[in-house]
């Protein structure tokens, strides 16, 4: 089991995402059109600068949603590979079967 702070530093970075998405994208979309005058992209590109650093979805890290391991994650299931095992061997995934040879 992961630190209770590392997830719950996890969750809200999650939540300054969602917050400054629509706004970073606006500010994004300034800065990269060429159309506008280079003053303009410029000032967008400081307005950008001062919000807060984990607003970015690039410092976001992929979790387990059940023992917050940040290692061996498998994104269709939003779990790690220790977590998949557990609930496989249990019957909790619908079509997960424990292989053997």
């Amino acid at each position: 089991m992961a630190k209770k702070a590392m997830i719950e530093r996890e969750k809200k970075r999650q939540a300054l995402v969602d917050r400054y998405a629509a706004k970073r994208a606006e500010l994004k979309g300034i800065a990269r059109d060429e159309s506008k005058p280079m003053e303009e992209r410029f000032k967008a590109q400081l307005k950008l600068a001062k919000l807060p650093r984990n607003s970015s979805a690039t410092r976001l890290h992929n979790r387990c949603q059940l023992t917050g391991r940040p290692h061996a994650y498998y994104r269709k299931l939003r779990m790690s590979r220790i977590a998949m095992r557990d609930l496989g061997s249990t019957g909790q995934i619908p079509g997960l079967v424990k292989s053997s040879w």
